[in-house]
């Protein structure tokens, strides 16, 4: 199915129930529908056609969904930037994925015209926030120039329809290439299409660069639920929103879920509305789902996890895993199984494989594969990164893990050293060659270190060079000059030398046992 059914079908059953809440707007869904019709207009007449790639760089806003279901009218590409990122990540990945379009914030329209000349694909800039701008289209003008004509896609199934891009395991972000079936599988086989007595609200805090904010997109769309939009996640506006427009979803970072319970006013707001909590992105700590329980009476919980390659969720588990009940023994299983990631959903099939493809026995260790209609299709312009991701017609994603007796499946540690901090995802290889260029540092190490308000954070080993002495704040400041702040050392510990095995490469499992104590803040 092509995405843009997903809106087609909702704004025939419920046209005039409120499909988005952002910023004191409010659009139904016949009046979102008529929005993305006018802006497929108003991109055709810039240019864009069949597999032209139009790239968003913005916090969350109804405008970044209108542009997605634009582009899919068009049989384009969409590609959501993280805004977080650096200049040069920006131009690396605008050059890679290739951009006729480009539509901003008025916050990055400067960065934009700094490095627009070396953007060489890249045909117009469009504005957001309707302002006005020298060499820029206003957003708004050209919805409202635009015919409401609608514009039918040819595009299905296994097309192309966006490029999300990930970290990569040398530091340069990866396009993850998803088809309209990367989603339509997941939405049709666990989301139930819209109902004309029952509604639904959905606060949306994730960003929407991010798999698991394009998913709840796609679903909300998909389910006749209205989006409550947050721009980013702000603890006190996040409650104040959950309690005025009474939301009975939400898709939560571990990290977020902490930050509501700790805040001083947490209690003071009603957000019995709340009625299911999924949560995934990053290491959930048992500390903080047992305490959500508590917290959070009358809430369903749901832990779903996977990663940009099998656009999101491909395990879950389910709310009747988080109600702790039962007898002492059975208490104490569900608290055990709360530190697992669930058993694979029924639109895709997920085994644990040894390094040769075989599968493991019950409780042994090796790397989750997927398999399923909605894995993507490849990395963007990266043929070998492609070939070791997808083998056999089985994704292989890097996690480690493996299966108790019951089918759940547990998280041993993850194969490519990514580092996950507050759902982000950071490249050690990317930071390390950041150290690598400071002058007192002769070798560098990046590990994640277990945190429980952040999941994970980045600890630097070093190595100084003969007659160098290794400032920790000097260094941390170094790195957060030359890269996105989040991606930064949060701690430096220096030491001689790094374990190798005989080939050379770093051991990193040694450092990660001998260096992961918690920070100190």
């Amino acid at each position: 199915m092509n995405t843009t059914e997903f809106l087609n079908i909702t704004s025939l059953i419920v046209p005039e129930r409120t499909a988005i809440v952002f910023d004191g707007k409010r659009f139904s869904f016949h009046e979102l529908e008529e929005r993305v019709k006018k802006l497929a207009n108003a991109l055709s007449g810039l240019g864009v056609g069949s597999g032209d790639r139009i790239a968003t760089m913005q916090v969350n806003c109804n405008e970044n969904i209108e542009t997605y279901f634009a582009a899919a009218k068009l049989d384009a590409v969409y590609v959501p930037l993280n805004f977080r990122s650096r200049p040069e990540e920006i131009e690396y990945m605008l050059n890679d994925s290739e951009p006729k379009v480009l539509i901003t914030g008025e916050r990055y329209v400067s960065m934009v015209n700094d490095i627009k000349g070396d953007l060489p694909t890249v045909d117009h800039l469009v504005v957001l926030d309707d302002a006005s701008v020298e060499g820029w289209e206003s957003y708004e003008t050209l919805i409202a120039s635009a015919s409401d004509d609608d514009l039918f896609p040819e595009d299905d199934e296994d097309d192309l329809t966006m490029v999300m891009f990930t970290a990569g395991t040398t530091g340069s972000p990866k396009g993850v290439m998803l088809s309209h079936d990367s989603f339509s599988s997941y939405i049709l086989s666990n989301v139930s299409p819209p109902e004309i007595e029952s509604e639904e609200k959905n606060i949306l805090t994730v960003p929407l660069y991010h798999i698991a904010g394009i998913q709840a997109v796609m679903a909300a769309i998909y389910g006749g639920r209205t989006l409550i939009i947050q721009r980013q996640f702000e603890p006190v506006e996040w409650m104040t929103l959950v309690q005025e427009e009474k939301a009975n979803r939400a898709m939560m970072v571990p990290t977020m879920l902490k930050m509501l319970m700790d805040h001083k006013d947490f209690e003071t707001f009603d957000l019995s509305s709340l009625e299911v909590i999924t949560y995934g992105a990053a290491p959930m700590p048992l500390e903080v789902i047992k305490r959500a329980i508590g917290q959070f009476p009358g809430t369903f919980f749901i832990n779903a996890f996977g990663q940009t390659e099998t656009a999101a969720t491909i395990t879950m588990l389910p709310p009747e895993d988080h109600l702790l009940e039962g007898s002492e023994e059975e208490i104490e299983k569900k608290l055990n199984r709360l530190t697992s990631i669930g058993k694979p959903l029924s639109d895709v099939e997920v085994r644990i494989v040894d390094e040769d493809g075989g599968e493991v026995a019950v409780g042994e260790t090796g790397e989750i594969v997927a398999h399923g209609p909605r894995l993507m299709k490849g990395y963007w312009n990266q043929q070998a990164a492609t070939a070791e991701a997808l083998r056999g017609g089985w994704l292989y994603t890097g996690d480690l893990g493996y299966f108790d007796e019951d089918g759940y499946i547990f998280l041993s540690g993850r194969a490519k050293d990514f580092i996950k901090r507050a759902g982000e995802m950071v490249s050690p290889e990317e930071v390390e060659q950041i150290l690598h260029s400071h002058p007192a540092i002769d070798e560098a190490a990046i590990i994640g270190v277990p945190d429980l308000d952040w999941g994970e954070r980045v600890r630097a080993i070093v190595v100084a060079k003969p007659g160098s002495t290794i400032d920790e704040e000097e260094v941390i400041s170094y790195c957060k000059d030359r890269m996105a702040s989040f991606k930064k050392p949060e701690s430096v510990v220096v030491v001689d030398e790094l374990p190798r095995n005989p080939l050379g490469k770093v051991l990193k499992r040694v450092l990660r046992e001998e260096y992961s104590y918690p920070m100190e803040d």
